[in-house]
């Protein structure tokens, strides 16, 4: 386990101008304006020997097939899951893994299959400046409204997802591109193991039941609350822990589903991390 980069300033990756004081465990809010390149490297040679090059390796890298494969089958648990069909919706078991940045101001995600072969990415879209500003300094922009697009391989938006602002129990509306509603996944409880229920036209259909109080391990159930897939939080070791917020899952799909219930499952593992983790920061 590589260790985190010693105490000294860093490029601000909110804002390319200025540099920021890592204090050798976490990020201050010590901001100056970033140097001359040449001035820069005489004057902190520790930050340009450890750039953010250097500081993304000691996070440790979740998109080489390796890794992604160790995620699935070590931390996750996960053995001789069929063969699938090579897209989003096709496939057994999805990997999304968060985007390990500096500093985080938008939700960025990538999702694999279980080999490691990338089949799409999510972006937070549609953030004001005030709210990228608040997510840098501060915890209040997890109560503002966070829209995600679940986009394919090439780019294109195949689901819209939508956390209103909330103080309280959180929803997340799923759509299409087009708009047109696909159902919610709500949170029903704030105290104890976190439970969501899909709804689609105001009938349950499925949910969510985490089976600890951390919701690291969860199961999908259908509308009859038979289990037909599980998420699992995946543990990227404690440099990456402690220099990130960065969340990784591994969904499990147990037998192929049909619409809408499959896109309310597929849109479950960035549901649980935009309500829950996100808002526990």
């Amino acid at each position: 386990m590589n260790a985190p980069p010693p105490p000294g300033w860093y490029p601000d990756q909110a804002d390319q101008r200025y540099v920021r004081w890592w204090d050798g465990r976490q990020w201050t809010q010590h901001v100056q304006p970033a140097q001359h390149p040449q001035q820069y490297a005489q004057q902190h040679p520790a930050a340009q020997q450890n750039d953010a090059s250097a500081i993304e390796l000691a996070m440790g890298g979740t998109g080489d097939t390796a890794s992604i494969q160790h995620q699935v089958q070590q931390r996750a648990g996960v053995g001789g899951a069929v063969a699938g069909g090579g897209t989003l919706f096709t496939e057994p078991v999805l990997v999304i893994n968060q985007k390990a940045k500096l500093i985080e101001v938008a939700n960025e995600y990538a999702v694999y299959d279980q080999h490691g072969r990338q089949l799409g990415s999510v972006m937070q879209v549609g953030q004001s400046g005030a709210q990228k500003a608040l997510r840098m300094l501060t915890k209040l922009d997890s109560l503002m409204t966070v829209t995600l697009e679940i986009r394919d391989i090439t780019g294109r938006p195949v689901l819209v997802l939508t956390r209103p602002a909330t103080m309280w129990k959180g929803t997340v509306h799923v759509q299409r591109p087009d708009q047109s509603p696909v159902g919610d996944i709500k949170l029903t409880n704030v105290w104890g193991k976190a439970r969501f229920d899909f709804e689609v036209n105001g009938q349950r259909i499925g949910g969510l039941h985490a089976e600890n109080l951390r919701a690291w391990d969860i199961k999908v159930l259908d509308h009859a609350d038979a289990e037909i897939g599980r998420i699992t939080k995946t543990w990227q070791g404690l440099a990456k822990a402690a220099f990130t917020t960065a969340d990784n899952y591994v969904l499990q799909i147990h037998r192929p589903l049909a619409d809408p219930l499959l896109s309310m499952v597929v849109a479950s593992a960035l549901t649980v991390d935009t309500i829950l983790s996100q808002n526990q920061r």
